[in-house]
């Protein structure tokens, strides 16, 4: 019974029902309106509390967070991963364009005077910027275009040239952000950026993307299911 409620709740806040700073019926008054148990209600709420949907504060009492992205460790794109939880993702590419950049070539195991295609995007949801995407693809990828960025994500143009990601090298990091990245995730005071570094691979193991991104750290988070080995 706790399992269906958080679902039930959780689906609440990621629909929109419940929005950002609403104040979250007691744990009393929510037991006794659904005639559930209070130590059931409790472990709902606690759940939902810990995967940080929720905020208790003393003398205001429980509020629903500040939206977050919850990304599961899977290898997917922000964009499907945003489409999947109802939010509505715009791209703005800053930049493209052709270049030689040695820390990307030894990534993806080229040459270092390789000529590679390096992408800025700036990835929004509902209207807030939430990430800065720098990615950098083989020769064999040069054709990808804004449009294609803008509108479908660089996966799927990945896609659509015959080359799906199944397998990546991932580092996941923070710091502090830099004067650019503050102006373009609308970043005041003294708040990190969540970083993520990525290779992915194509079935026939040649990499096929390089990706460096930044990530307003108050509003994602990476789900990881662990298992004893």
């Amino acid at each position: 019974l706790w399992y269906q409620l958080c679902e039930q709740l959780t689906a609440a806040v990621h629909d929109g029902r419940l929005q950002p700073g609403d104040p979250f019926e007691n744990e009393v008054a929510l037991a006794s309106r659904l005639s559930l148990s209070r130590p059931t209600v409790r472990r709902a709420m606690q759940t939902m509390v810990d995967q940080g949907l929720l905020v208790r504060r003393r003398g205001i009492g429980t509020t629903v967070a500040n939206r977050r992205i919850h990304r599961r460790a899977a290898l997917s794109s922000l964009h499907d991963d945003l489409l999947r939880t109802g939010q509505t993702p715009t791209t703005t590419v800053l930049d493209l364009r052709r270049v030689r950049d040695a820390r990307a070539a030894a990534a993806l195991d080229l040459p270092e005077p390789t000529e590679l295609l390096a992408l800025v995007r700036l990835r929004s949801t509902n209207g807030s910027p939430l990430a800065v995407l720098h990615n950098w693809l083989p020769p064999a990828y040069a054709d990808v275009t804004a449009g294609e960025l803008e509108t479908d994500g660089l996966y799927a143009a990945l896609r659509a040239r015959g080359a799906a990601p199944v397998v990546a090298n991932q580092s996941i990091g923070a710091r502090m952000p830099s004067p650019e990245e503050r102006r373009r995730l609308a970043i005041v005071g003294q708040q990190p950026v969540l970083t993520m570094t990525r290779t992915a691979f194509a079935a026939t193991g040649d990499a096929i993307e390089f990706g460096d991104h930044s990530y307003r750290a108050a509003d994602y988070s990476l789900d990881l299911v662990l298992d004893e080995r």
